[in-house]
């Protein structure tokens, strides 16, 4: 007589075997759940900002800039938005060129700033209004200010907005363009400080006058930065009594035409 054997557990068996583990997955999901939202009370509830540091401003005070970015006591570390802080910053302070909103446990918020400095000014009318290196209107000078600035003539401006960049009355943005690069070039050789003025009257022969002693031939918006190398270039071979031109507008030599 034959003898049958089980091959395995009943059907009830398995059946009985699987369920555990559906039981523990759904637990492991609850628990996840429940520590998310334990993590969510806790940052909603503890985590409030009681101290606001800046640093790097000059122009602006401690209470101008934390009013700006709108950041108070008691706001939530986690939950306040940062980038919208930056947003409000940059709207109402035509002098912050860069912002950063730090958070730093358990109630700490660190407000970084660059701001723009003043190099050069347009004159309107009765009015002085300053530029930074990149073109930007900073707003209407300061008695006194313009001392240190250098102004520029020859240049038609559109409408100035405070905080926004410079335009052309005729819409063209390239003599903006290169005004800035002349700008950046000067404050990065530590040369503006000797710049008495910026002539954009002939956007073909852009110049500057330089130390009382020179006129700068800039020429074209082209090879910007190669010319004002070509510049130093020579000035560092000029003897401390000469006076006259230094056309750099030929790319290919300098000359020194001496008064």
């Amino acid at each position: 007589m034959a003898l049958l054997k089980r091959k395995g557990p009943p059907a009830e068996g398995r059946g009985g075997f699987m369920k555990p583990r559906r039981n523990a997955g759904i637990s492991s999901l609850l628990m996840f759940a429940i520590v998310i939202a334990a993590a969510i009370f806790v940052m909603s509830v503890f985590f409030r900002v009681s101290d606001v540091q800046v640093e790097g401003n000059v122009h602006y005070t401690d209470e101008e800039i934390i009013q700006a970015v709108d950041i108070e006591d008691g706001d939530n570390l986690f939950f306040f938005d940062r980038f919208g802080a930056i947003s409000r910053a940059f709207a109402k302070l035509p002098y912050i060129e860069e912002v950063s909103v730090e958070r730093k446990l358990p109630n700490k918020v660190v407000i970084s700033i660059v701001e723009s400095e003043a190099l050069a000014y347009l004159e309107l009318g009765d009015e002085k209004w300053t530029l930074d290196h990149s073109c930007k209107v900073l707003g209407k000078a300061a008695e006194g200010e313009t001392g240190r600035l250098i102004p520029i003539v020859g240049f038609d401006p559109g409408t100035l907005y405070i905080g926004e960049r410079l335009t052309a009355a005729d819409g063209d943005g390239s003599a903006v363009d290169h005004l800035a690069e002349i700008l950046y070039q000067m404050e990065a050789r530590g040369l503006n400080l000797q710049v008495t003025r910026i002539d954009l009257s002939d956007p073909a022969s852009v110049r500057f006058s330089y130390g009382g002693r020179y006129t700068v031939i800039l020429g074209g918006a082209e090879k910007t930065e190669y010319k004002f190398g070509m510049f130093v270039a020579v000035l560092d071979k000029l003897l401390e009594g000469d006076l006259g031109i230094i056309d750099v507008s030929d790319t290919s030599a300098a000359h020194f035409s001496p008064n």
